[in-house]
């Protein structure tokens, strides 16, 4: 169970409404590290993904089945908000969507297995972990390209946990083809610090699983899961953050193979 993602996700949205109150206008319409995307518009997506889940009929996400699809038409549609209408919608869906993932933790639901769009096949509770990543890795990494503050919010390791346990319950099944035409090599991903732990990304005949542990005849990278939120999401280049057997050309093709959603 995945309970402790709420309370990571709560003190994410802290966080958020902090910083959201200190922008400036002139950074609210600053380029996001989001391709095509300013600030204004990461914090309407934000607030989008909460009203998705706490009322999914009261939004227009379009009928892709994607998620990245999904998120342009919302953001789309609300490009001419003020900042203030931007504000009162996180305001709102926050709260109603933290509550929604909470109640997501409790059974039957939480152990309930679902398609969630194009990012896998996953049980109901880990969505909250879900989140958590997507607001992790939107204030630091994409809005930390135009507010320095961003950059610096807290790294706790509850909501590192919560990230890195999400990342890799997706990483098999979103990069399902990519790591089908990459090295049927395994890896062994070692996280130092805040969350850290070590794990197997290993091919298999149903496909590439990760476990915890390490294969001492795999090559071995090594990052923090504060990196890795950023380069496996492809926003860096996994070689300019990690340490290892990077050198290693089997490697080299299988982490060119990450990217998360």
């Amino acid at each position: 169970m995945t309970a402790a993602a709420i309370d990571a996700l709560e003190h994410e949205v802290h966080h958020a409404r902090d910083l959201f109150a200190t922008l400036t206008s002139e950074e609210w319409h600053a380029t996001s590290g989001c391709e095509g995307w300013r600030v204004q518009d990461v914090v309407q997506h934000m607030a989008a993904v909460f009203q998705q889940i706490a009322d999914p009929a009261s939004i227009d996400v379009g009928d892709s089945g994607r998620a990245e699809e999904a998120n342009e038409v919302a953001v789309d549609a609300r490009r001419d908000w003020t900042v203030e209408q931007v504000l009162d919608a996180y305001r709102e869906w926050s709260v109603k969507g933290v509550a929604a993932l909470a109640a997501l933790q409790e059974p039957p639901m939480a152990e309930m297995v679902a398609p969630i769009a194009d990012l896998g096949t996953h049980p109901l509770h880990l969505l909250g972990n879900a989140i958590t990543f997507d607001h992790y890795c939107h204030l630091r990494h994409d809005l930390g390209v135009a507010v320095p503050r961003a950059r610096e919010l807290p790294r706790e390791e509850a909501t590192l946990t919560a990230t890195l346990e999400w990342m890799l319950a997706g990483l098999p099944q979103m990069c399902a083809s990519a790591l089908a035409a990459a090295p049927q090599q395994a890896v062994n991903l070692v996280f130092d610090g805040p969350a850290g732990g070590s794990y197997v990304l290993s091919p298999g005949t149903d496909g590439w699983t990760v476990t915890a542990g390490t294969d001492p005849d795999a090559p071995t990278v090594h990052s923090t899961v504060h990196d890795f939120v950023s380069w496996g999401t492809k926003r860096s280049d996994w070689r300019d953050a990690t340490t290892g057997d990077v050198d290693d050309e089997a490697l080299a093709g299988v982490l060119d193979a990450i990217d998360i959603i």
